[in-house]
């Protein structure tokens, strides 16, 4: 297996890409095909080992699954062999999907009963399942946790509707604490909800198999709690991690790239946070076309003082984007400082970028200063280790602009959220080979 990436870096990109299925879209979505026992088809799936891994997983559950093309395969979960979730096969798979924790919410809906291997992931600092599991309490589930074999089962066979204020505002934590309560009886309320795009899709999706979820997009739901759900359609957005990366993918090669069908609208802030680092973008339709820039100034705060770019929940710019940010920063006409709020070890590539040349001050684990070299000093190549996904391409994105030849392992890393990444960037003129 080749699981490295070499780069000659410094040259200009042309052309148009397009941007993947959303993979946290995916993730839920595939997950709710459970909550029905009639078909549901689901196009734009982006072919990143992740999804991939999470619809082996529905195949070994029992779910029917029909590919119908690249991206668009059908789902019928109407024998779903509940002897599978206590087997060896079930705790080594789940475990090593971090999105596995996304078919509780459906099984205790459907089924009343689940079972969850203690799931993995990336290594961005503590990412706390509390909130998925005191929501199944409140709505009435029973935990139990074996210490040894590090597996919860739960017992939800009398789910009811109820008021309940999140801790935090996951993304994941609501969707599955939605996918739960659509079956429960009775409403159930849920307060300080996540409100992503990815969140909205999910419950329009939900409410197309006959679900009643009220308050869609704002941090308030209201789930009317019915009988049973039937089978529809959906469509994934795109990534808009991905169209982001590639915002500033352009902006740090000097090179003119269009990114196609962005689905603009439900991109939120992140053009504007890019604009603010002077990045020149507009839209064409639903294309967004970045033209060949020599230099971009970051903007400052009106008083004169520094920009800080700091990530939130939505509509609040995305924390997965704030890496990308900060290597487009060290190419740019001006200072910023980069506050990454709500994970602790999201900036520790800082030190691979301080190899290259760039000029970064880590504060602390959460902030970092860069002052941007205006592209009078080229970045320069080195070997480097990706340590999770936005990482792995912010450091691509630096390779690429970079003087000479870098090498990127462990770019399994970054082949967990982004398809055939190589294989585009190669098509809009990037010296990337495999290792």
């Amino acid at each position: 297996m080749k699981n490295a990436f070499e780069i000659i870096g410094g040259k200009k990109l042309k052309g148009e890409i397009v941007p993947q299925g959303a993979k946290n879209e995916s993730l839920q979505i595939l997950s709710a095909v459970l909550l029905t026992e009639e078909k549901i088809t689901i196009s734009n799936i982006p072919d990143i080992v992740d999804v991939n891994k999470l619809i082996e997983l529905l195949g070994d559950m029992g779910v029917t699954i029909e590919r119908l093309s690249d991206d668009t395969y059908t789902f019928e979960a109407k024998n779903i062999d509940q002897d599978f979730f206590q087997s060896d096969a079930f705790k080594a798979k789940g475990g090593g999907l971090r999105g596995s924790i996304m078919i509780v919410g459906p099984l205790l809906a459907r089924f009343g009963k689940a079972s969850i291997p203690k799931p993995g992931g990336d290594k961005i600092g503590r990412r706390r399942l509390d909130t998925h599991f005191l929501g199944f309490e409140k709505l009435g589930a029973r935990f139990n946790y074996d210490t040894t074999e590090e597996f919860y089962n739960v017992d939800a066979s009398n789910l009811k509707g109820t008021y309940i204020l999140l801790d935090e505002a996951s993304v994941t934590g609501t969707a599955n604490i939605v996918m739960a309560a659509v079956l429960a009886k009775g409403t159930t309320t849920i307060y300080n909800a996540a409100c992503e795009p990815y969140l909205q899709q999910l419950c329009k999706m939900l409410n197309r198999m006959g679900a009643k979820i009220s308050g869609i997009g704002s941090n308030l739901l209201t789930i009317e709690g019915v009988e049973r759900l039937g089978g529809t359609e959906h469509r994934m957005l795109p990534d808009m991690i991905e169209i982001g990366s590639f915002i500033g993918l352009a902006a740090m090669t000097g090179s003119e790239i269009t990114i196609k069908d962005v689905q603009y609208k439900e991109l939120g802030i992140i053009p504007e946070v890019f604009k603010r680092l002077g990045i020149k973008l507009e839209l064409r339709g639903d294309d967004i076309f970045i033209p060949e820039q020599d230099h971009y100034e970051i903007d400052t705060f009106i008083d004169g003082s520094i920009l800080t770019v700091s990530d939130a929940p939505w509509p609040g710019f995305t924390p997965d984007l704030l890496s990308i940010v900060l290597v487009v920063a060290t190419q740019a006409k001006g200072s910023v400082l980069i506050h990454q709020k709500m994970f602790e070890s999201r900036l520790f590539f800082v030190d691979k970028l301080l190899d290259m040349g760039a000029n970064i001050i880590l504060c602390d684990p959460h902030r970092a200063t860069v002052i941007g070299l205006d592209k009078r000093i080229q970045l320069r190549g080195i070997s480097m280790t990706s340590p999770d996904i936005r990482a792995g391409v912010s450091l691509l994105i630096a390779a690429l602009s970079a003087k000479g030849k870098s090498t990127i392992y462990n770019i399994e890393q970054i082949e967990r959220g982004y398809q055939h990444i190589d294989k585009r960037l190669i098509a809009l003129g990037a010296d990337i080979k495999r290792i």
